[in-house]
């Protein structure tokens, strides 16, 4: 019943509604650092803002993520979805033909991603049409 509903019931309604519930509820463990619901969802909240407010970015528009595996990759996922942005998860181990074909695909028209992934694409001249912001 809970997948015929409409509208939908998303990933991020089920957060918002635990971040409501149990604030201080710890939701993830990265080495020595324990997020709660509340945390995950204040750091989602400053991202949401500074990608709308910042990089004038607008829901529909897809964002291209080449984040490692740690709690920033969870907020900017967060993020994006209070933003309405569809985001395309990259490999952040995949290089040359293969990432810039991921990107190509996932026709985002921006890319965010950690310091350590600038320039990776294979080729110096950066994504072509794809306009990229590199953030930390």
């Amino acid at each position: 019943r809970r997948f015929s509903r409409r509208p939908a019931v998303t990933l991020l309604d089920v957060f918002q509604l635990h971040a409501r519930r149990r604030p201080h509820q710890p939701l993830l463990r990265f080495q020595d650092e324990i997020y709660t619901y509340e945390d995950m969802d204040r750091h989602s909240n400053r991202a949401a803002w500074a990608l709308s407010r910042r990089l004038a970015l607008q829901s529909g528009r897809t964002v291209a993520v080449l984040l490692p595996n740690e709690p920033t990759y969870v907020w900017t996922w967060l993020a994006l979805a209070k933003l309405g942005c569809p985001m395309a998860c990259l490999n952040c181990n995949v290089r040359g033909r293969a990432l810039r074909h991921a990107l190509e695909t996932a026709q985002a028209t921006l890319v965010l991603a950690s310091p350590g992934e600038r320039g990776t694409t294979g080729h110096s001249g950066g994504f072509g049409n794809i306009g990229g912001l590199w953030s930390p």
